[in-house]
Order: C-alpha cells, then sequence, then structure tokens
C-alpha cells in the first residue's frame, strides 16, 4: 500500500475498512468460532493470555469478541514485527490499535509492564502472549515468561482469562503465504487471578495449567 492511497481517505475510516477486509477474510478461511468455557463475555477489563503459534493469532481473539469488546480491546504485539514495513504499521497500529512493546531489552526506553498498564489504565483490555515468541515447537506450550505475573500484581482489579486458539498454526504454517482453510476455535476459560502472597513459580504454572485445559483432546485421549 503506497502512501498516497493511505492519504486519500481518513485514516479512521481506512482502518476501519481494513478491519471488515480482515475480519471477513479470516472468518472465511478459518470459519472461526468461539466457545467460552464457565465464562462470558464482559465489559469488565481483562487480560486475555494466550497461546501463541502464529502472528495471526491476536486477529482471531479480536473477531470472535462482540464489537462492542472489540474496540476496547488491544493486543500486545513486538514493535520489531509490527514496525517493519508501512503496511504493517497500519495494521498493528491503525487498524488493531495494538500496544507495541520493544522487545530490545537493550535499547528500549519504557518498561514493556509500564507501557501495558498505561494502556489498561485508558480503559482497555489487552490480549497477551505469555510465551513471549511464536511456538515453533512440537510442545503445546512454551515456559511462560514473568510479565504475566507483574502485570496481574499491579493490576489486581483486571481479571486474567486463559484462552486457547486451536488450529491456526496449521492454516498458515511458517513459510507459507497460502492460508489452508481450516475450522479454527477460540476458546475462552475461567478467569483467574494471583492469590494473596503467590509467587511468580506456582502462579505461572497454575495460568499455564488454566490454559492447557481448553486444548481439545488429541485422538480420542487426554488434551
Amino acid at each position: 500500500m503506497s502512501d498516497h492511497s493511505a492519504s486519500s481517505l481518513p485514516k479512521s475510516a481506512l482502518a476501519s475498512s481494513f478491519a471488515v477486509v480482515i475480519t471477513l477474510f479470516a472468518r472465511f478461511v478459518t470459519a472461526v468460532r468461539g466457545i467460552w468455557v464457565g465464562n462470558e463475555p464482559s465489559r469488565k477489563r481483562r487480560i486475555y493470555f494466550a497461546n501463541h503459534a502464529s502472528h495471526g493469532d491476536f486477529i482471531l481473539i479480536w473477531i470472535v469478541l462482540p464489537p462492542r469488546l472489540r474496540r476496547k480491546t488491544r493486543p500486545v504485539a513486538g514493535a520489531d514485527y509490527w514496525m517493519k514495513s508501512p503496511l504493517r504499521r497500519f495494521i498493528g497500529r491503525d487498524v488493531f490499535n495494538a500496544v507495541l512493546i520493544d522487545r530490545d531489552r537493550e535499547a528500549r526506553t519504557r518498561d514493556p509492564i509500564e507501557v501495558m498498564q498505561e494502556a489498561i489504565a485508558g480503559g482497555a483490555s489487552l490480549i497477551l502472549f505469555p510465551e513471549g515468541t511464536r511456538n515453533m515447537t512440537d510442545e503445546p506450550l512454551l515456559p511462560f515468561r514473568a510479565g504475566l505475573y507483574k502485570l496481574a500484581l499491579a493490576r489486581p482489579d483486571v481479571e486474567l482469562v486463559p484462552v486457547w486458539i486451536e488450529n491456526l498454526n496449521r492454516v498458515m504454517p511458517k513459510g507459507e503465504f497460502i492460508p489452508v482453510p481450516l475450522m479454527c476455535t477460540v476458546s475462552f476459560g475461567p478467569s483467574l487471578k494471583v492469590a494473596h502472597g503467590e509467587a511468580a513459580e506456582p502462579f505461572l504454572a497454575r495460568a499455564r495449567d488454566a490454559l492447557l485445559a481448553l486444548r481439545p483432546a488429541r485422538n480420542g485421549g487426554a488434551a
């Protein structure tokens, strides 16, 4: 997309049009449906934490939320990826209003937890991937980083909702450019919070277990 085409329409209108196109395309390719397990959509501020296997993960979570919640829900994403080109920058920053985090510890000037807290204080719910990077292994989840725990401690008023995304990594395998149509599901589990005095390690283990509990059973066996 050229700078001229981006400036030919008001940016907000162009971003809204892109959001509609992306939503329709994602629904067409994945037939995605949201499943609420012991939970339901709410206007309360929340941190939706999910497994991460594709750059499109946050899009599926975003589009299965009711429209009234989408406008207040912001994905947390790496600035190094979403600021890499004008198109990515437009999609990440303008279409999805992402909270862009500098993942370079040496170069960044702000604490990512502070940036996320600021977004929540502004009224937003967040979509967060506690693995910190895409999982390209055969394991269901990578180890969780401490950011989820730190954010939960800083904002005990905000609910944490585990979200399992199923099949998107098979729709768009790494290195492929043409998606494979395949049904995807996004499962939302019961909310949780940090218990009084709970340390990082047991909390992250509990959050990880809550996420794995939403994973569909494989081959008729256990999840």
